[in-house]
């Protein structure tokens, strides 16, 4: 199981994370315990969006895609 998850930081709304994991819900905890370098300074952060690909290239490529400028476009119209 492949997941593209969409965060949104709590504390500063402005902030948004997007990443691949196979369990988001531990993903998202490691987040707001602060284990992660980039996120750590703007934790909390709640789930705004999750994919499901089967194919982990199709994740991967998915994930790259939404760090793009349409592809923020996208998530600002769609996930928010």
């Amino acid at each position: 199981m492949h997941y593209v998850c969409y965060l949104q930081s709590v504390a500063f709304p402005d902030q948004y994370y997007t990443g691949l994991t196979n369990d988001v819900q531990a993903r998202l905890a490691e987040h707001n315990a602060g284990k992660s370098r980039y996120t750590a300074k703007f934790k909390p952060w709640m789930l705004l969006s999750f994919h499901y690909f089967v194919s982990e290239e199709t994740a991967l490529a998915f994930e790259k895609y939404l760090k793009t400028g349409s592809g923020r476009a996208l998530a600002r119209k769609q996930f928010r």
